[in-house]
């Protein structure tokens, strides 16, 4: 899958976070790795002042870590943006 670094794109991965369980937000802060993952609030912390990029990626690996099952999700385009994203391998 090619990873297409627009704001659509950037919408779409923060659509998964807003029909999942998990609360995301952009906030400031010293996160050595540019988020924090609260896993027993069920929030996830992104550094607000990444750039477009820096946010898309960030998301992709957060998605990645916490294993979201594409079933869990009604709407079949984010199932199916769910499972190629977890196939993806980002190139740094």
């Amino acid at each position: 899958m090619g990873i297409k670094y627009t704001k659509n794109f950037l919408d779409k991965l923060e659509n998964i976070f807003a029909a999942s369980e998990y609360i995301l937000r952009y906030e400031k802060g010293n996160f050595k790795s540019g988020y924090c993952i609260l896993k027993e609030n069920k929030v996830v912390i992104i550094n607000k002042y990444y750039t477009l990029e820096g946010k898309i990626n960030t998301l992709i690996d957060i998605i990645k870590e916490l294993e979201f099952n594409s079933k869990n999700f009604k709407e079949k385009k984010l199932q199916d943006l769910i499972t190629e994203l977890q196939q993806t391998e980002l190139k740094l």
